[in-house]
């Protein structure tokens, strides 16, 4: 599955590169994010509970960031385990755009691979929620970042 898009964070691109780096911002962000932490400056482990369709989930995987270029862009990559229900792996490709003193246009492509369960669920169903989740995380991510 692959997803692009742009989001606008009323913050500025300094401000939104540092919650992006930081696992407490990225923990309260994440839908179903259980924990966050990080094992390295570029390497962090995570647990999430997910629900797609009937199928729910936790996931336990490793996340990695790479081409970081301060404050301007990085790579994420993640890999996650869900038991029986599957699997996910994939990366995003985030860049920051400062648009003003106090506003940061977030773009990000995103590229995933699912297993399991979870990819006999339907393609269709399977996007609907990546986007719901991606939504949700923007919106409690421009929240989080705007309030401190």
């Amino acid at each position: 599955m692959q997803m692009n898009d742009s989001r606008s964070v009323p913050a500025s691109r300094d401000k939104v590169w540092s919650a992006l780096n930081d696992p407490n911002v990225l923990k309260q962000c994440i839908p179903g994010c259980q924990s966050l932490e990080m094992t390295s400056p570029t390497d962090m482990t995570a647990t999430v509970v997910i629900k797609v369709g009937p199928v729910k989930a936790t996931f336990g995987g490793k996340v990695t960031l790479s081409d970081l270029d301060p404050p301007n862009s990085y790579r994420i990559t993640g890999e996650g385990s869900g038991g029986v229900a599957g699997f996910a792996k994939g990366g995003a490709a985030i860049r920051l755009e400062a648009v003003g003193e106090n506003e940061t246009v977030l773009h990000y492509e995103v590229d995933s691979q699912i297993g399991g369960k979870l990819a006999q669920l339907g393609g269709r169903l399977i996007d609907s929620t990546a986007k719901k989740l991606a939504g949700e995380f923007f919106m409690k991510f421009g929240a989080v970042v705007s309030a401190s």
